[in-house]
């Protein structure tokens, strides 16, 4: 398979880094943020993968991800990556992504009643802090 630079350095990217203000491409790819993360168990792609189809300019697979959603934000995986990027901030600026083409993928009014005792506190300030307007 060949990988054409258009393809990899596509405009999709660069809105992430111009939101996020990171760059993506400087993520090689040693997984401290998802050897990090308390998340990780819930999401469907690890943090430092969905880098890299960032880097590969995945959009389709990085945007289908739930991982962004689980996300709280916590930035255990910002502060242990050894090149400095902002894993969170990516996250935040792929859920920002979504919401402004329209996607809404977790709703805090569909949590039952019954979970609001076990939802973490960080997870509920992460929650609003997503999803206020």
């Amino acid at each position: 398979m060949e990988l054409l630079r258009e393809e990899i350095q596509n405009e999709f990217v660069k809105k992430i880094e111009e939101l996020s203000g990171q760059n993506v491409y400087a993520c090689y790819q040693c997984g401290k943020c998802s050897a990090g993360c308390p998340l990780v168990g819930q999401m469907d792609i690890l943090p430092h993968t969905i880098l890299r189809l960032l880097q590969m300019g995945q959009k389709k697979e990085a945007l289908d991800s739930e991982t962004p959603w689980f996300c709280a934000t916590c930035l255990q995986c910002s502060v242990k990556c050894p090149k400095g990027v902002d894993v969170a901030g990516i996250m935040d600026a792929l859920r920002e992504f979504l919401r402004r083409n329209g996607v809404e993928k977790m709703e805090l009014q569909k949590i039952a009643d019954r979970m609001w005792k076990k939802i973490p506190q960080q997870g509920l300030v992460s929650g609003f802090r997503k999803f206020s307007s």
